[in-house]
């Protein structure tokens, strides 16, 4: 038998300090909890028995051998979704999830030079095969739970720019901007936010300069763009808290700052949320 329980939540503080909401724990049943934001952009960290199944709107969710499970919701993600879990007797459980829609900072730039708003096609051409390179990363699977760590922030240095921000350059909207920046001179320290696996290192992508790319498990990683110096390779093990590169300009960057992206799967997910609020 199926029943459905509605989880609905106020997020009244989501816009003043979304990282204080991160880690509230949501008890769906008895046997099922989800910690997280409820929001546009959040990656939610599930538990459930170790001989559950569990699916989101439908499709099949890795679960760990504890029970553990992560799903995630991009910028523009849908506010209504299903979770469903089923037991090994066949009992099965649907939570309809809410998510709180969000509001996004709109930015203006001007006096961006043509080249860096239009670039020419052999530009784009190298930028797609960095693209490529980045989705294969993202790819490759491991079972690992390090994203069920509290994480830290990579760097030190003023927030410069917000997940889910657009910005118009010389009046023409742009890409929503997925990452949290932090801007601080060239050189500084970027440290491992939690364990994993290093994917991929490639020091001159044409868009985001040097890019690394960190493993956490299960589809989560993290991504980060413009530095100046990689101090890890491909295949790499990292702790959290371990020197992993340098802060950069590199790129198409107006600046030296950290441009520290979070994926689950292929959804685009705040880094912001996971952190401790700043003080």
């Amino acid at each position: 038998m199926i029943t459905m329980k509605k989880i609905t939540f106020s997020l009244l503080l989501l816009f003043v300090c979304p990282a204080l909401l991160a880690q509230q724990i949501h008890q769906l049943s008895d046997t099922v909890s989800l910690k997280g934001t409820f929001t546009q952009g959040a990656l939610l960290i599930g538990q459930a028995k170790a001989s559950d199944s569990v699916f989101l709107n439908d499709k099949p969710v890795a679960i760990a051998d504890d029970g553990l499970f992560v799903i995630g919701f991009g910028r523009d993600a849908e506010l209504n979704h299903q979770l469903h879990v089923k037991s090994v007797s066949g009992e099965a459980n649907t939570f309809p999830l809410t998510l709180e829609k969000r509001k996004y900072n709109i930015q203006r730039v001007t006096g961006i030079s043509k080249k860096i708003t239009q670039p020419n096609p052999e530009n784009v051409k190298r930028a797609r095969l960095d693209a490529k390179q980045v989705r294969a990363a993202r790819k490759l699977w491991s079972d690992d739970t390090h994203f069920n760590q509290q994480f830290i922030w990579p760097a030190k240095g003023r927030m410069s720019g917000v997940y889910g921000s657009q910005r118009f350059y010389n009046g023409k909207p742009g890409r929503p901007h997925y990452g949290l920046d932090v801007a601080a001179p060239t050189g500084t320290a970027v440290i491992a936010p939690a364990d994993g696996v290093v994917r991929l290192f490639v020091p001159d992508m044409f868009y985001s300069g040097g890019t690394l790319i960190i493993d956490h498990g299960m589809g989560v990683s993290s991504t980060f763009l413009h530095l100046s110096a990689g101090l890890v390779k491909a295949g790499d093990v990292v702790k959290q808290g371990q020197l992993i590169a340098k802060i950069g300009s590199t790129g198409r960057s107006t600046g030296p700052h950290l441009d520290w992206r979070m994926n689950w799967l292929n959804q685009r997910v705040d880094p912001q949320l996971l952190v401790p609020a700043r003080k």
